[in-house]
Order: C-alpha cells, then structure tokens, then sequence
C-alpha cells in the first residue's frame, strides 16, 4: 500500500512592518535614516515597507529614494495643499499605510538613526507586553544625541497632575516603563492599537499630533509604554532662536511663537481643551500670558514643553 506524500510543514507568514516618515529638504539625513532602518538585525520573520512623505524637497529626496529603496512608497502632495509639516505629512503617510494594512507601524523621524537591533527589541518588548496586559500596547524608542549622549526624545511623564500639559522626558531604564505622553521620533503602533486610535489628527499644524495620539490611546485603553534602552540618535532642536529663547525681543519671540514650530493658538487650543481637564482655558492661557510677562519684566522663562522636530 502506498501511502500518500506528507504535507510539507506550514511556514508562519512574515510579519509586515510599514515604517511611517515625513520629510522635507534633508536628502542625506533621509537616506541615512532608511538606510539604518534597513540595516535593522533580527528581523528573520518580518517583511519591512515604509512609506514616505515628501513635503516638497527640492533637493531630489524622492528620487533618490525611490533609487536607492525600491521597498519604500514615496508620495509627494499637490503643491496646492500647501506644506504639511511633520504631522499632516505623517497623517498622510499613516493614511496610505492603514488602507494597504499592516501588522505593525513604525512611526520613524527622518533624522533619527536607529540601532541595528533597535526595531526587534521594541518587537520583542511590546510582544511580551501585549502578553502581560489586558489590551494593546503604544511602545516608544528613546534617542540620544550622538555627540553628548543625552536623551533628546522619547517618552515623557506629567510632572503634576495640577499641570498637565508640563512633561518631563523619561529617561531610560533597564526594563520599560509607563509613561503619559511621547514625541513621535521612534514610536511603534501595533494593528490592534491603530485600529483603536486611529490616525493622527491632521488638525494640528506641526507638532503636538505625537502627544494628543498618546493621550487618546490612553483614554481608550492604549497602554503608552518607553522601551528599555535607547534606539537611536537624533539631535534635540536648538532653543536659540526660538520662541522660548529668552534673549529674543517679545515681539520677536510672540512671532516665533505664532508660527506652526512654535506654540500656534489653534494647535494648542486643540490639545488643552481636550487634554487639560476643566481648568483648560487657564493651562491654554498660561504660556501665552508667561512669554508677554517675561518680556516685560525680563524674567527667565521655564515653559518646559519642547518643539518637535
């Protein structure tokens, strides 16, 4: 009696990862950042994509990724939207991404370099999470600057629950850690956690979407955990210059401040109302009424939240 062939063993299916960026005039740095994420060890059962906005470099960014990563997306708006910046480009990026569908998202700042095995730990991290909790879990990197070895971005936690808009970065520890809130440099969203939040809001002009996404993760039962260990390196954005920049004349530092890298009323308006609690006209207030008083009477400013790059 023949007996018939045996079925060949299953092979689990690769997992796919889609790395979410947005750029714009920084053609070396992105190319080095793909270039690390392409680098990444470890990653024997995952298939990697990304999909990158390019926010209207004319510096040949999209060509030259599109040479150089035949696994990338590249999309380029119509010049009549206008710029994005870093979070409609990304809501952009994160768009195109959910409509394909991935197990899980990386959210991957064009000037962040990562380790070569900083994508598996955050996957074997949030996997023994994921394991231990009872829902879905946000897992972010930490960056340090190359030269100084400093934490530039990562998570933060609330310094007082009377001040809930005041962060102060975590620094990273040998195991993870919770936290309230994160910049967007290295963030990873896995399937269940995105179809639970959702995109990041396009309503806010630049910065503040990282931080409204940690807040409505956590609303919605999202736990918001900072890795073990550092990721990466990214250089923090200089304070010189800036609306928080003490040594700028008011009207100097009220214009700064006005612009979509500074602190931009509808934004902010956005984030304090629905994250500061009742008392949030008071904490929407408070920077604004801080930078007047200060260049009035020339005190130090300490306001603490920093932009986003």
């Amino acid at each position: 009696m023949t007996l018939p062939p045996a079925d060949p063993p299953s092979v689990p299916a690769p997992r796919r990862l889609c790395a979410l960026l947005a750029c714009f005039n920084r053609r070396d740095k992105t190319l080095m950042c793909l270039h690390a994420l392409a680098a990444s060890t470890g990653l024997g059962d995952v298939r990697l994509s990304a999909v990158l906005v390019d926010d209207g470099s004319s510096d040949g960014t999209a060509e030259a990724v599109r040479g150089l990563f035949p696994w990338a997306t590249v999309i380029r708006p119509d010049p009549a939207e206008g710029a994005l910046f870093w979070c409609r480009g990304m809501h952009r990026a994160f768009e195109t991404a959910l409509r394909t569908g991935f197990d899980d998202y990386l959210w991957l700042n064009d000037d962040t370099m990562l380790q070569p095995d900083a994508l598996a730990r955050l996957l074997a991290s949030r996997d023994r999470l994921r394991a231990a909790a009872s829902g879905p879990v946000l897992l972010v990197g930490s960056t340090v600057d190359a030269a100084t070895g400093q934490v530039t971005y990562g998570g933060e936690r609330m310094a007082s629950r009377w001040r809930p808009m005041r962060v102060e970065r975590v620094q990273p520890a040998p195991a993870p850690q919770r936290c309230d809130s994160m910049t967007g440099n290295i963030v990873l969203v896995s399937d269940e956690a995105a179809r639970r939040v959702g995109n990041i809001d396009p309503v806010f002009e630049h910065s503040m979407g990282d931080t409204d996404y940690a807040l409505r993760a956590r609303a919605q039962g999202v736990a918001v955990w900072v890795d073990a260990g550092v990721h990466g390196t990214c250089s923090d954005n200089p304070a010189r210059g800036t609306w928080v920049d003490a040594t700028q004349a008011l009207a100097h530092r009220w214009r700064d401040m006005m612009t979509r890298k500074g602190l931009p009323w509808r934004s902010w308006l956005v984030l304090t109302r629905r994250h500061a609690g009742p008392l949030w006209p008071i904490h929407f207030a408070l920077p604004y009424a801080k930078v007047v008083a200060q260049g009035l009477f020339r005190k130090p400013f300490h306001f603490r939240r920093e932009t986003r790059s």
